[in-house]
């Protein structure tokens, strides 16, 4: 369109064009809150990792999963070479051994998946979006669980693997297997609510880092002296129901009483009935009121 302005003021006869930039309707897909929940937990997921960021991001977590992955590829080698009759190691308790790396390797990445959203203030951007708070907080939760798992189970691979190949027995083996991946699945539950809901009250990542650390390590190690005076001094019965105080603990007796493993208490106790239900209890309690907690803190965040 050109618009004749020889008569304009100050035109003198300059050609002028006006354009029809307006703006195009969307036509596409429209993809919904279904897929921008499976988008961030997807995105989170590969975050723990330090995937989709700088090579310096991910050194540190693949290098405590190579640590993670070491004592398994160790024990492997030993089975296979001096043909053992089992495993040096039992499968539901290799994550119990591992508890300094996966501290720090939670510590290392819950505040990763939510202190950056604080810090930097992109909370109520993922809100102004058709998602919800639940989504959010399932998504992030659900990412660091998921990562959490595959830290602590793929060193279970390498074990039943090497089992196989030193032929130790493949139902035994597989039934290891499948009580190592349960306690496994039960400790990554439990320990990502946990440190998540820890990181999500504090946007400096330095502060998480060192409250996650306190709180999965020193309850533990607390609990477990506790636990040996009271053995010492004829209380056998309190070592079970002392066990209900610390992450670490929970998950012992758990898997010492439902999975067949043996527990680091002393003399090996395993847990009663009575003690054994309330595990169960205290460990979904647990991860229900931090998700709760989770819940609550993002509809403040969200503001």
């Amino acid at each position: 369109m050109r618009p004749d302005t020889t008569g304009a003021p100050g035109g003198g006869g300059t050609d002028a064009r006006i354009h029809n930039i307006g703006y195009r309707h969307y036509d596409g897909p429209r993809l919904g809150r279904s897929y921008a929940r499976r988008s961030l937990l997807v995105h989170s997921l590969r975050g723990a990792y330090g995937l989709g960021r700088s090579a310096k991001s991910k050194v540190l977590p693949f290098a405590l999963f190579a640590v993670m992955c070491l004592p398994a590829i160790v024990m492997v080698a030993v089975a296979v070479t001096i043909d053992l009759d089992e495993l040096p190691f039992e499968y539901s308790r290799y994550a119990l051994f591992m508890q300094p790396v996966i501290g720090l390797y939670l510590a290392l990445a819950a505040p990763q998946l939510v202190s950056l959203d604080l810090r930097f203030h992109t909370v109520p951007l993922y809100f102004s979006r058709p998602v919800a708070h639940r989504d959010y907080v399932l998504a992030k939760l659900g990412a660091l669980a998921a990562a959490l798992f595959v830290f602590t189970g793929f060193p279970l691979l390498l074990m039943y693997a090497g089992g196989l190949l030193a032929e130790l027995g493949f139902a035994d083996q597989t039934r290891g297997l499948a009580e190592g991946l349960a306690a496994a699945a039960v400790f990554s539950l439990l320990h990502a609510s946990l440190a998540l809901l820890i990181a999500s009250l504090t946007p400096r990542r330095g502060f998480g880092v060192a409250a996650i650390i306190a709180a999965l390590t020193v309850p533990y190690f607390a609990v477990t002296t506790v636990q040996f005076i009271a053995a010492e001094q004829g209380s056998p019965e309190a070592v079970a129901w002392l066990g209900l105080a610390s992450p670490g603990s929970l998950i012992d007796g758990f898997q010492s009483k439902f999975l067949g493993g043996t527990s680091d208490f002393p003399d090996g106790l395993v847990p009663g009935d009575a003690a054994g239900a309330a595990y169960i209890a205290v460990i979904i309690g647990l991860v229900a009121v931090s998700y709760l907690l989770l819940m609550r803190r993002y509809r403040k965040a969200g503001l």
